[in-house]
C-alpha cells in the first residue's frame, strides 16, 4: 500500500473512531442519567415516547420525543402506567410543545429521579 492510500485509510479510521466515541451509547446514557447543574434531569428515553397534556394517557398528545436522550424539567404524580408507578416527567418535546412523559419511557434508575424537583 502506498503512503497516500495508507494516510487516507488511517484518516478514515480515526474519523470513524471519533464519531463512535462522541455518540453516547444506551449504556452510557443510562449511566449518565441524573440532575445536572441546570436543575434538569438529563436522561435516556424511549424513542417515540409521547408527551401528554396531562399526566394521563386519556389526555391529548402534544408531541413526541424522537431523540433518545432528553432533559426533563420536573416530575409529578398522575395516572398509573406500565412502569408500576404514577410518576410523569415534564419536558419540552421535540416539536417545541411541552408535555408529560410517563416514567416508564424515561431510563431512570428510580422514580422520581433523585434531585429533580416536583412540579
Amino acid at each position: 500500500m502506498n503512503t497516500r492510500r495508507m494516510t487516507a485509510a488511517l484518516g478514515a479510521l480515526a474519523a470513524t473512531a471519533l464519531l463512535a466515541l462522541s455518540a453516547p451509547t444506551a449504556t452510557a446514557q443510562a449511566a449518565a442519567c441524573g440532575v445536572l447543574s441546570d436543575g434538569r434531569l438529563h436522561c435516556g428515553n424511549k424513542a417515540g415516547a409521547k408527551g401528554y397534556a396531562d399526566r394521563s394517557y386519556r389526555s391529548a398528545t402534544r408531541g413526541t420525543l424522537t431523540t433518545t436522550y432528553s432533559w426533563f424539567q420536573c416530575w409529578g404524580h398522575g395516572d398509573p402506567h406500565q412502569g408500576q408507578n404514577d410518576i410523569w416527567y415534564w419536558t419540552q418535546l421535540d416539536n417545541g410543545a411541552w408535555g408529560n412523559v410517563p416514567a416508564v419511557d424515561v431510563n431512570t434508575g428510580q422514580d422520581p429521579a433523585p434531585g429533580l424537583r416536583e412540579c
